[in-house]
């Protein structure tokens, strides 16, 4: 069984540095030894990190009440009920909102499919484990392979992700000051360890392309960003998918005119370990997390390029808040408990999950 580590060298070996894209995908997603394949309790008090599904039901009740209003607008419009979720991990979050709907919308859950879309058959078998309750849930690896019950119908229902976004590959480009031009980051060996390497980037967005003068002017050297070319993929393919209906995706990011900041010199990737934040991304590959902030700004436009309308871009606590604000007269929001009060304030509080996640909501009517 090869593992990262393995993986990553022999490419090195083979090719020169490679770009840090490619090393943070084998170490988060190689075959059967990356990060995310060996790792189902990563989440929680005793993983890496906490997530906003980690901290109890409530998010989940949250978002099941804002999805059967949503689905109750499509079944108006003499729709299909579905809900898609990408970035299931070990299938919490899917069982948060299906006890909600069960529970409280038992007549609209009976009228919904609920599809996982999931690549990984090991990711699949934990979600299957933790939903053998419910049997309106399947699964399929990709959107391009995902089929419906009614073969015949249009893709309608709600497509939605939490955390996903931040954790696909991306790019580590640099500023060289003195040449004026941007570099990519890369990785060689040193010896047996990793370093870093500048190397030529094959292509430029075109929105650094595009940067004004002004701001390279100013920019120190090395000073460097992220962008991630196989999250707005995603959000292409996501949205290519939806006949009608909404896509969401609940992330930590900012927009374009936040991505340029002297307290981020050296970009927002980070490394998660046992609830240590650490800026050494080239460490104990597939045993830690890589994350970087998603730029909203570049999913947004792919999804209004694709025909989406706009129909949201939040906070996390502004998008709870709205719907608390609309529950208060259902059961369990009329009056949350201690722990129901303590999860909300961990989801929306500033000095906790309510900082840095923002949502999007994008439709196609």
């Amino acid at each position: 069984m090869k593992m990262p580590t393995d993986a990553i060298r022999e490419e090195i070996l083979q090719s020169g540095a490679i770009p840090f894209a490619r090393f943070m995908e084998l170490a988060l997603y190689c075959p059967e030894t990356g990060y995310y394949e060996t790792n189902k309790d990563n989440v929680g008090r005793a993983g890496d990190f906490i997530t906003s599904v980690s901290v109890g039901s409530l998010f989940g009740e949250l978002l099941a009440f804002q999805f059967a209003e949503w689905l109750e607008e499509l079944r108006i419009a003499n729709c299909e009920l579905r809900i898609v979720e990408a970035g299931a991990h070990d299938g919490k979050l899917a069982a948060d909102i299906l006890n909600w709907l069960q529970i409280h919308r038992s007549k609209l859950l009976s009228e919904i499919e609920y599809c996982i879309i999931e690549p990984s058959l090991r990711r699949q078998e934990w979600q299957q484990e933790t939903l053998k309750a419910f049997p309106n849930v399947y699964w399929s690896s990709s959107f391009e392979n995902l089929k419906f019950k009614n073969k015949n119908s249009k893709k309608y229902g709600i497509v939605f992700s939490n955390e996903l976004l931040d954790a696909f590959p991306v790019r580590r480009l640099g500023w060289d000051a003195k040449a004026k031009n941007w570099f990519e980051w890369g990785v060689a060996l040193d010896g047996k360890n990793f370093t870093w390497a500048k190397i030529s980037p094959t292509d430029l967005p075109s929105a650094i392309c595009h940067l004004p003068s002004a701001l390279l002017s100013i920019l120190p050297d090395n000073y460097t960003i992220e962008t991630s070319p196989v999250a707005e993929n995603w959000w292409r393919d996501a949205a290519g998918i939806l006949a009608h209906g909404k896509l969401l995706a609940i992330d930590y990011g900012f927009n374009s005119d936040e991505q340029f900041s002297p307290a981020r010199l050296n970009g927002t990737l980070r490394a998660y370990h046992r609830h240590h934040v650490s800026d050494d991304l080239l460490a104990n590959v597939g045993e830690q997390d890589l994350t970087a902030h998603v730029n909203f700004s570049a999913i947004q436009k792919v999804g209004e390029e694709a025909g989406l309308k706009t129909e949201n871009y939040c906070t996390q606590p502004q998008f709870l808040t709205r719907i608390l604000q609309k529950a208060v007269t259902e059961k369990p929001f009329a009056s949350l408990d201690a722990k129901q009060i303590r999860q909300f304030q961990t989801l929306t509080h500033p000095e906790h999950l309510g900082r840095a996640f923002r949502v999007l909501v994008q439709s196609r009517a």
